[in-house]
């Protein structure tokens, strides 16, 4: 049984979700403000948030933020943003912020939104399954070598470019879109290099370099930093902060990138 945080401020419509989701089997705890999600993300264990973004207290932005920055909360946690506002202007931001997905509340009924909920839910269990299989040597025909790799990118195009040559070469990669997002998970799993483009989402590069050189747990780690032009001014502070390398993404080419990584790896 999967178990859920509904954040729904309105009482009305929680009670009318809560029974349709337990109808369809998921225990639900119901959180009525922003500060209510939090201490309840850190009492108990959650397969998933449904998280509406205007509540008392905090916005849900703020939430998932703070969700997604904050060390103590767990890192595998799904959250969908379940919310009126206009998808248009807020789903790219609550993405950035690491959300999983976007739902307005009108696009189901609460039956039907059950339903989509569980349909997800088994979506992100099996995408979980088909990571650790290849990671455990079962993709086809791609071993990964055990070297571990996070690439900080929230450009798809170079995400697929180069994170698929890396992972093809027998890499271990896991992917943040956002700075934010890429500095907890550096500081929280253990990775052999990290690759972050200068501009991001909620954090630069510039400062999740500094804050990675600033932990112990992640000090020496080699850090290859990826820009869309390599101005001196603006690459120099970057550079004092020892990374390893620096390129110009735009005239990167995969193989090239996989070929360095393999040099410093090995």
């Amino acid at each position: 049984m999967a178990k859920i945080m509904l954040v729904e401020d309105d009482p009305m419509i929680a009670e009318i979700y809560q029974k349709k989701f337990e109808l369809a089997g998921f225990e639900v705890v119901n959180a009525v403000t922003g500060k209510e999600v939090l201490k309840y993300a850190l009492e108990q264990k959650f397969d998933l948030i449904l998280l509406d973004l205007v509540l008392p207290e905090m916005s849900g932005m703020d939430v998932l933020k703070e969700l997604r920055s904050n060390v103590a909360y767990d890192s595998e946690l799904k959250v969908i943003v379940l919310s009126n506002l206009d998808k248009t202007e807020n789903e790219k931001k609550a993405k950035d912020l690491g959300a999983n997905d976007f739902i307005g509340k009108t696009q189901y009924s609460p039956s039907e939104l059950a339903i989509e909920v569980q349909r997800r839910l088994n979506e992100y269990d099996e995408q979980k399954k088909n990571k650790e299989r290849l990671s455990n040597g079962g993709g086809a025909g791609i071993v990964c070598a055990g070297k571990k790799i996070l690439f900080i990118e929230d450009e798809e195009i170079f995400l697929e470019m180069f994170g698929g040559k890396l992972e093809n070469e027998g890499y271990c990669v896991e992917y943040a879109k956002n700075g934010v997002w890429g500095s907890k998970l550096a500081t929280e799993k253990d990775f052999d290099l990290i690759i972050t483009d200068m501009v991001m989402p909620a954090m630069g590069g510039e400062e999740i370099v500094r804050r990675l050189k600033l932990d112990d747990r992640t000090k020496n780690l080699p850090i290859i930093v990826l820009s869309a032009s390599l101005i001196e001014e603006d690459i120099q502070p970057v550079r004092e902060l020892g990374v390893t390398d620096f390129f110009e993404k735009t005239h990167l080419v995969p193989s090239d990138l996989a070929r360095r990584v393999g040099e410093i790896l090995n």
